[in-house]
């Protein structure tokens, strides 16, 4: 038997059926009209984002990172509740446009970014996070092109990563950012063009659950930003200091210890270096911030036998859910939190796989996990589906196309 990871605190039973935002699952895919569906909880973004604020010194923001779920409705509930938005790409900016954000809390990080991407950011006056000297040259020749002065901070690639991160951003050899040596000279160049000057951004890592590791990214990110400004002569009016907190997917993950995280932040900043004394600091985040509130919810079709083993067929699958499956980077596959949505008040009874609709033996959903026993018409959840599900899982495979997503 394989144990599934933990369920994010937040979710309830109601008539013996998993609930969110008060409604069954049974209610919520009638409400939508069929499965698979994202479901995605108001109340559980406000408290995220509650406690976060609750637990990091004031006078640090919190960015949204819209790549991690840029459902429109999901942009416009944390509109209120966060202080920028980060994008990585114009149709990502056009998302934010269409929510009324504001240009000036948006900026705009990643590398390849094309020359109509670069002019519809400057004549928005979105920040540009550069990320090579020649984006750096392309943003400052279409700014004068057009008569506006380009927004610009650089992206920095640092010596160093986040220990223990699920995915590094920095340290080596990086597509991203400019090398930490190159950075003083190059912002030199972009403040002497015009450019109005917004800083810098250091992103050393992701989906890290090791409040020591967080802490010790935050210390050395906050000492290179000074070394940096110190050696560009100019101050730093905003400083983005990435994000990299993890959200528990697996048996034995627990969560981040975020008021220890806080309060390490807070005593750093009462020691900050001159150099930063009155730069803007915030924090990136996108799973961490909308990871744990949202399930996918998939219909079982059919059940099974084969050689004495249980298969639960779903009409979902890793093309929503590419993460679950076990395709989206992990080396061992483990079982995403998941449930039998419909009898989620029952004890498990039996040992089954649950396995999407594919053509390929790829399409997991759970592995030898113990379940209540579930019939055709039962509703599966998987925990966790709040981040990089619904557009970073290949929705047109096979021509199944996209599930439908609701916000609660």
């Amino acid at each position: 038997m394989k144990p599934v990871g933990p369920i994010p605190a937040g979710y309830e039973e109601l008539d013996g059926e998993l609930a969110i935002g008060g409604k069954t699952a049974s209610a919520l895919v009638a409400e939508a009209g069929r499965t698979p569906l994202f479901v995605y909880s108001r109340a559980l973004l406000d408290a995220r984002v509650a406690a976060l604020r609750a637990a990091l010194p004031q006078r640090v923001g919190l960015n949204y990172a819209v790549k991690a779920n840029p459902h429109p409705l999901v942009i416009a509930h944390m509109a209120p509740l966060v202080d920028g938005f980060d994008i990585a790409s114009s149709g990502e900016l056009a998302m934010c446009a269409a929510a009324g954000i504001d240009p000036q809390r948006i900026s705009f990080a990643g590398p390849g970014k094309r020359d109509d991407e670069l002019e519809a950011a400057i004549a928005a006056g979105v920040t540009l996070n550069c990320e090579s000297e020649g984006e750096a040259a392309r943003t400052l020749a279409i700014g004068q092109r057009i008569g506006t002065a380009p927004r610009m901070a650089i992206r920095v690639n640092p010596s160093f990563a986040m220990t223990g991160s699920g995915m590094k951003m920095g340290g080596g050899a990086k597509q991203f950012g400019v090398d930490a040596e190159k950075v003083p000279e190059l912002a030199r160049h972009v403040i002497a063009q015009g450019a109005e000057w917004r800083g810098l951004h250091i992103f050393t890592g992701s989906q890290t659950l090791s409040a020591d590791a967080i802490i010790e990214a935050q210390g050395n990110v906050l000492e290179l930003a000074a070394k940096l400004t110190d050696a560009i002569g100019h101050g730093c009016p905003k400083l983005n200091m990435g994000g990299g907190l993890g959200i528990p997917y697996f048996p034995g993950d627990t969560p981040v210890d975020l008021p220890r995280v806080g309060a390490a932040l807070a005593q750093r900043i009462e020691h900050l270096p001159a150099s930063l004394a009155d730069t803007e600091l915030c924090m990136e985040l996108g799973r961490y911030l909308v990871g744990e509130s949202g399930v996918y919810l998939t219909r079982i079709i059919d059940r099974k036998e084969s050689h004495g083993v249980t298969f639960l067929v779903t009409d979902g699958g890793l093309h929503h859910q590419l993460a679950a499956s076990g395709n989206f980077g992990t080396v061992v596959r483990r079982n995403y939190p998941s449930a039998i949505a419909t009898r989620y008040g029952a004890r498990a009874t039996e040992e089954v796989n649950i396995v999407g609709c594919l053509c390929t033996p790829l399409d997991r959903l759970a592995d030898n996990a113990a379940m209540p026993r579930a019939e055709v018409g039962d509703l599966v959840a998987v925990f966790c589906a709040g981040a990089y599900g619904a557009t970073a899982s290949p929705s047109a495979f096979l021509g199944h196309g996209p599930a439908a997503e609701i916000l609660v």
